[in-house]
């Protein structure tokens, strides 16, 4: 499979300092930031620092470090932010057009804090 990675997206220009974010945690191959649209009273955006367009781009693609630390940071935000436990979260990641994916760079949202009802609809 062959991804095509648009430079110029909103999340490689946060990540190269052109647009400011309020920054929950960053280590060496992660961003954690608060999304600018929360659709919940916890709402925050996991972002690799490579250039990976879906998640299927980024498990075929990254490093295993890359990987690893994605995931612990993901875990370690959820710890911080108080989403851990019996009430939880919800994890989504949107990819292409009929997944809805709005910003070509894989992204993970985080979203707790109440309950979030049905994510897909049955037909």
């Amino acid at each position: 499979m062959s991804w095509t990675y648009d430079p110029t997206n909103i999340f490689a220009r946060i990540l190269r300092g052109e647009i400011p974010n309020r920054t929950v945690m960053e280590t060496p191959h992660t961003l954690v930031f608060h999304d600018i649209r929360p659709l919940a009273p916890v709402h925050v955006l996991a972002i690799p620092k490579g250039a990976y367009v879906s998640l299927d781009h980024f498990a075929a693609e990254a490093a295993e470090v890359e990987i690893m630390d994605f995931h612990r940071t993901v875990a370690k935000t959820c710890a911080i932010l108080g989403l851990t436990g019996p009430d939880g979260f919800r994890a989504i990641t949107n990819a292409g057009a009929h997944g809805l994916q709005e910003v070509p760079h894989y992204h993970l949202h985080i979203l707790g804090g109440r309950v979030l009802g049905r994510l897909v609809e049955p037909e």
